[in-house]
């Protein structure tokens, strides 16, 4: 089958055998995938969790019709149309845990538009419900809210019922677009009046939970315009992974700093991380309320000048990949 990898020298298209199904894993004919971040790691040289090293298929989420379950899989049957997470996205064929396996929640929802949507939905769901603890009426605040999760973490935290939701974004043009995603006030994160243009918003009392995709430089600033007893969610380091720590802020708010990632969950913990996002936002999903926009479109051939886009940062929403 074709599939990208990290060869020797980056990125290469070639030919490797097709994957099997283990006893509880899934067989899918792979139509469309979604880029991310880490693969541009992972292209670099580095290690994604246990991902990476030469020969590494790339790529971390997909949508397509199912070709061969498991002997212990229940509930898929070929001929399904699935989107998945997980790992060896880019390529004609790929495996998945049956628990990162859903069903395309709508029988009109393109494989394109599924591909973009398992790791945003897993990510941003274990950020704002489950990790960030989420009340209704509560504010919000996405640090690097104009990326596909980002936008995702708006529209989660909406849908769940929160009240107050700011977006931050550097670029003046991605920040003009986040109001289409849920966003009732976009600030640039760059511009050192942020914070106190955030507790200006929620009257002095500051923000109940930031979502953080950036730390480095933001770390101390987002302790800053939490409330007391407000929450940090940890999910990305876009911005750096050292930064000076104020832990007497970090005291005075008494606030809860979590970290998040799924390098180092077990398989049973993704599992029910994601049906507790089934459970949640199947219903927004199949009303429409919860959707990331397409960015662009390259065919298989062209799947080293999708990571250029990519790498360039010139995107607002998916990249997305097509296997023919």
């Amino acid at each position: 089958m074709k599939a990208a990898i990290r060869g020797e020298r980056g990125l290469e298209l070639v030919d490797i055998e097709a994957p099997r199904p283990g006893p509880e894993e899934v067989l899918v004919r792979v139509r469309a995938c979604a880029l991310n971040r880490a693969d541009l790691g992972v292209l670099a040289g580095h290690m994604h969790g246990t991902i990476g090293g030469p020969g590494t298929v790339l790529g971390m989420e997909w949508a397509g019709e199912v070709v061969e379950t498991g002997s212990a899989v229940n509930g898929f049957a070929p001929g399904d149309r699935v989107m998945c997470s997980g790992r060896a996205a880019i390529a004609q064929y790929a495996v998945a845990d049956v628990g990162r396996t859903m069903k395309l929640p709508d029988a009109s929802m393109s494989f394109e538009q599924g591909a973009t949507l398992p790791v945003a939905l897993q990510t941003m769901h274990d950020a704002v419900v489950t990790n960030g603890r989420l009340k209704a009426g509560e504010s919000v605040l996405i640090q690097g809210a104009s990326t596909g999760v980002g936008l995702m973490a708006l529209q989660v935290a909406k849908a769940m019922g929160a009240g107050l939701v700011i977006g931050t974004s550097t670029n003046a043009a991605r920040r003009a677009r986040l109001a289409a995603f849920g966003a009732d006030l976009a600030l640039d994160s760059s511009d050192e009046r942020w914070v106190a243009q955030a507790l200006e918003a929620t009257g002095g009392r500051g923000v109940d939970l930031i979502v953080d995709q950036l730390s480095g430089r933001v770390a101390n600033q987002n302790m800053a315009a939490a409330a007391v007893l407000g929450r940090i969610v940890n999910v990305g380091r876009l911005a750096g992974t050292r930064a000076e720590f104020d832990f007497d802020l970090h005291a005075l708010r008494r606030i809860d700093y979590i970290g998040v990632t799924f390098r180092t969950r077990s398989v049973q913990e993704v599992r029910d991380l994601n049906a507790r996002m089934m459970a949640d936002l199947w219903p927004h999903l199949r009303a429409g309320r919860l959707a990331l926009p397409i960015d662009s479109v390259f065919a298989f051939e062209r799947t080293g000048e999708a990571y250029e886009r990519m790498r360039a940062n010139e995107h607002f929403g998916k990249i997305v990949v097509t296997m023919a």
